[in-house]
Formats: structure tokens, sequence, C-alpha cells
């Protein structure tokens, strides 16, 4: 089950960068009793996304982007979001 955290990412993504895969990871479990656990759930996460939007922009560019799209969820609701973000075709 995908906690409203996780469907809120979700939303925000799909929104702002049209993606053609989007996978957002619960990796909390496996941060239990870690720093940054914060006894919700949904503390910890992975995203992979393709999109269009990040052909021809750096690492560091889709990161950004990314991270954009997700507003205040990174570093004050969300403790650790990793991220593999890819063009089509890469």
């Amino acid at each position: 089950m995908t906690g409203p955290l996780a469907q809120e990412m979700q939303q925000l993504l799909t929104a702002a960068l049209e993606p053609t895969e989007l996978q957002i990871i619960n990796d909390s479990a496996s941060h239990s009793g870690h720093m940054g656990d914060d006894g919700t759930g949904e503390s910890h996460f992975t995203i992979v996304i393709e999109s269009a939007k990040f052909a021809g922009a750096s690492r560091l560019q889709r990161q950004r982007m990314v991270n954009a799209a997700l507003g205040d969820i990174p570093g004050n609701r969300v403790h650790a979001i990793a991220i593999k973000a890819r063009a089509p075709g890469e």
C-alpha cells in the first residue's frame, strides 16, 4: 500500500515532469530506528524517474528539477530521497 506522502510525490512529479516511467520506492523500513526515522513509515524514498524533460540536462540539473517539483517535501517532510533520473533512451 502506498502512503499519503508517496501519493503526493507521485502527483507532483507527474504534473511537473510528465514522466514516461515513475517508481516511488519506500525505503523507510530499512531505516527504522535510524536518524531521520520519524515513525511515520514515510521517511526515506528512492525515486526512479524517466522524463523527456531531462534530455540534455546534467545529473545535478535533473536532481534539482525533481526536488523543485517536490516543493517542501525533501528535507522537511522526508528525511532522505535518492533520485535516479534519466531521459528516454538512456
